[in-house]
């Protein structure tokens, strides 16, 4: 597969619409991610549910729009990407284990479902790093964008490798990234997500015993 490199590529979250890709209902999801209630709109669910990633006994890590207005506190916020640390009593049992991924990698994603309120999956594959730019991500984020599924209520699910290690944080999704210099459409309807490698520094530095699975 092609790559796409990193800086001609710019893309916006989605604000409208519902969803992009398939997603079908998973039992697998709910021992991957947890269904948070926030109290207003977020930005995969016109209403009032988000998802969040067991981290240890202690935290999980969401999406920083929906820890923003979820019940949980929140114990940081990364400083320009889409992510947030909060409060959470977790199983030992479901913590996640991380590893950084490339594009042409498989990866599947669980969250909630806004509509349904029941746990959902996707299938795809990496597509491309790019920026995001919006009022929750902002230089020098960057983002990986994905063929997989979403739905609103999946912002803050997780994004796990094949060896169900978890490689990033969904976001949102985008109708069309283009190239910043042309304007042209270099793809269509993918989702979002934050990639391990862009915020494993931050995780390591907030939570000391959080744990990692290869580079």
């Amino acid at each position: 597969m092609r790559k796409l490199f990193l800086a001609p590529v710019f893309a916006a979250l989605a604000l409208s619409g519902c969803s992009v890709g398939h997603t079908e209902y998973s039992r697998a999801a709910m021992q991957h991610v947890d269904m948070n209630v926030t109290g207003i709109p977020t930005i995969l669910g016109l209403g009032t549910l988000g998802t969040s990633i067991p981290l240890t006994p202690e935290y999980s890590l969401t999406a920083a729009h929906v820890a923003k207005y979820a019940v949980q506190r929140v114990k940081a916020y990364h400083p320009y990407c889409d992510l947030a640390i909060i409060y959470h009593k977790n199983d030992a049992n479901t913590l996640a284990k991380f590893r950084s991924s490339d594009i042409g990698d498989a990866v599947k994603m669980y969250g909630y479902s806004f509509i349904s309120a029941m746990p959902v999956e996707s299938s795809g594959v990496n597509l491309a790093r790019t920026a995001i730019r919006n009022s929750w991500n902002k230089s020098p984020c960057m983002a990986m964008a994905s063929n997989a599924g979403v739905v609103q209520g999946m912002s803050g699910g997780g994004v796990y490798n094949s060896d169900e290690t978890l490689g990033g944080v969904i976001v949102g999704y985008s109708g069309a990234i283009k190239n910043r210099r042309s304007g042209k459409i270099i793809l269509k309807d993918v989702s979002l997500y934050i990639p391990y490698g862009a915020f494993k520094g931050w995780l390591e530095k907030n939570i000391a015993q959080a744990p990692t699975r290869g580079a």
